[in-house]
């Protein structure tokens, strides 16, 4: 009885942890909105030289205190404070897929969290364990049930950023192919829409729908790079703004940009390739050269005893 207490204790604990969290984060984005405002109302008014600000000021404002902030970002990180936004982003990553909302993750967590608590105290019951280790497979549980929706659309927003990574060497090739051609970028775009399927075809087909509805051409290449982390992808959406903007040649653009993402794919297969050996390392020490020792000096090592020890 006194370690179901225990558990309920420490859910409560946890509902508790999570209510304030949300609560601080409320109040904390409320107070702060006038200030967001007006920041955007008036902007920014300062005149110094960037290069000289962060020799400025004392040496406690230059070292301690951006330590100060990275822990205190790395601590808001672990604890349910801003959680909604952070899972937001991460949706926004993994391409914003249907039924699957910030909401609805916050409350699975929670579903899933206590799932594990629960399950785990049942479970613990018919372990042979001793009270403490019960406890602490108990929260082990509730933990993982805590992080598994989380994790499941991490997963989903690295893959697709991955795919992106991948497909965007071909499908700069034929974008480059198709304006050489005699296309505009807009058909060209659509183009690679028919004919290459994929993450990377959805943002470009988003991009036209921005653009058809009045968005400008720039500001929709930014809200690409937005939706996105791919550092090649931003490379490019940069030189597209900068080029819709001095009026330079949309193909010669696409053509230096197919030219440099050739290169990095090749460079980041050699360094793949150049991990393969470190990555094989502890297997072959832990795994391959034991047996190969067990079957080529066992017999030998078998007859030396015979030999010395037989009789």
């Amino acid at each position: 009885m006194s370690e179901l207490w225990l558990v309920l204790a420490m859910v409560g604990t946890f509902l508790t942890v999570f209510l304030v969290g949300v609560i601080v984060d409320m109040a904390m984005r409320e107070r702060h909105r006038p200030i967001t405002i007006l920041e955007s109302q008036v902007g920014s008014l300062d005149t110094h030289d960037f290069a000289e600000r962060p020799l400025e000021g004392s040496a406690i404002d230059r070292i301690f205190l951006p330590i100060g902030k990275r822990l205190s970002q790395m601590l808001v990180s672990l604890t349910p404070i801003d959680l909604k936004a952070r899972i937001q982003r991460k949706l926004v990553l993994a391409g914003s897929p249907a039924r699957w909302d910030a909401e609805r993750i916050v409350a699975l967590k929670i579903v899933f969290g206590l799932a594990g608590v629960i399950g785990g105290s049942v479970l613990a019951g018919f372990l042979p364990l001793p009270p403490a280790f019960r406890v602490g497979f108990v929260v082990l549980l509730g933990l993982v049930g805590y992080i598994a929706p989380s994790y499941e659309v991490s997963v989903m927003a690295t893959k697709r950023q991955n795919q992106i990574r991948r497909q965007l060497a071909d499908v700069m090739d034929l974008l480059t192919i198709s304006v050489e051609a005699g296309l505009g970028f807009d058909a060209a775009m659509a183009q690679v829409i028919r004919n290459v399927p994929g993450p990377l075809a959805e943002e470009m087909g988003r991009l036209l729908q921005e653009i058809q509805l009045g968005v400008s051409r720039a500001e929709a290449f930014r809200h690409v790079g937005e939706r996105t982390e791919v550092e090649e992808l931003r490379a490019f959406v940069l030189a597209m703004v900068q080029a819709d903007l001095f009026g330079v040649s949309i193909a010669n653009v696409l053509r230096a940009q197919s030219k440099e993402l050739r290169n990095k794919r090749r460079q980041r297969a050699e360094e793949q390739a150049q991990k393969i050996p470190t990555k094989l390392l502890f297997p072959m020490i832990f795994m391959i050269l034991p047996a190969l020792f067990i079957v080529i000096m066992g017999p030998g090592i078998l007859q030396i005893y015979d030999t010395f020890f037989g009789g």
